[in-house]
């Protein structure tokens, strides 16, 4: 059998950068793609020799011939699909949103049919269920029916339901990972960033307010990337859809976490909390991988206060983000 070639798209994201991070340090051969070329948020994780190490390709996931040939030509045996639009640029633009996040995903199913891939992760969404009060088992299975209330969320469902077709129809067997509140370096964009952005701006010595509170699942990126990974090298013949769990907790202890860390930071919070449900059951993919990678809360802020003390002391990362 040959040696794994990962294809990871979306890979100038947060998780993206993560996956590359974890990936390098597994000595894997890695085709990294997305749509823009400077690593900005991979080289806050990795060095400029770790980076050479990669192999980089622009990708438009939506198209076709341009996806099957990158993973034919590469000879990738596994792929971690990240590449997609959130929920803001999906409501400003609904039929580009579904051109990159329904057809894109179609696309890499696509390719992993015609050539070969033997393991294919998939981000989907928190974004598919609706809010808690739709519900009445905790925590929350993998198996509890959708509700999506954005357009992200109906392009995330028909994601899963793809996979499900893929499976059954041609045996291209599948994860699809349901992301929450995931939080670390390199987390920059879109409302539950800010969690992230809490942390850096606390050790910047600059205020933050998080614009949301109460019940929240918190996914340090680190481990989210990992999940990822090991749920691709599972070689799963069956389509999965699983659930993150992390730290069940609330936003306002979050930051009690934070000051107990960084003991001059500046954080309020917004009491409002987040659409979503956040006691949710993780059975599912510990059922795939025996054990899920999870940094608890404490320690995860300890390393990204450290990790962005040092990004600050060398200036390699931009505060604009806080006021984004």
């Amino acid at each position: 059998m040959t040696a794994p070639t990962f294809l990871v798209t979306g890979a100038l994201g947060c998780i993206g950068a993560w996956t590359l991070r974890h990936l390098n340090d597994r000595n894997a051969r890695v085709v990294a793609t997305d749509l823009g070329s400077d690593p900005v948020r991979p080289r806050l994780l990795m060095s400029e020799e770790e980076l050479a190490r990669i192999t980089w390709a622009k990708l438009d996931v939506t198209d076709t011939e341009a996806v099957s040939q990158i993973v034919r030509d590469q000879g990738v045996t596994h792929i971690v699909h990240l590449a997609g639009l959130q929920i803001p640029f999906c409501k400003a633009n609904p039929a580009l949103g579904a051109s990159v996040n329904v057809t894109g995903t179609i696309n890499i199913f696509e390719a992993a049919r015609h050539h070969g891939v033997r393991g294919l992760s998939y981000a989907s969404s928190l974004g598919v269920l609706g809010p808690a009060s739709d519900y009445d088992t905790w925590p929350l299975p993998d198996s509890a029916l959708p509700n999506p209330g954005t357009l992200y969320g109906v392009y995330k469902v028909a994601n899963e339901s793809s996979a499900r077709v893929y499976a059954a129809d041609w045996g291209v067997g599948s994860v699809g990972l349901r992301p929450y509140t995931v939080y670390g370096v390199g987390r920059d964009q879109g409302v539950t960033a800010d969690c992230a952005k809490a942390i850096l701006a606390a050790v910047a010595g600059r205020p933050f307010h998080i614009r949301f509170g109460g019940d929240v699942a918190l996914q340090h990126a680190s481990d989210v990337a990992e999940i990822f990974i090991r749920c691709a090298e599972a070689e799963s013949p069956d389509a999965h859809v699983f659930n993150l769990r992390g730290d069940v907790t609330t936003v306002e202890h979050f930051a009690d976490q934070i000051r107990a860390a960084v003991d001059t930071a500046d954080l309020s919070v917004e009491p409002s909390p987040l659409p979503f449900p956040a006691d949710l059951s993780d059975a599912g993919v510990q059922g795939l991988l025996g054990t899920v990678p999870h940094t608890p809360l404490a320690d995860a802020i300890a390393q990204d206060v450290a990790a962005y003390r040092r990004l600050l002391a060398e200036n390699l990362i931009d505060l604009a983000q806080l006021d984004a």
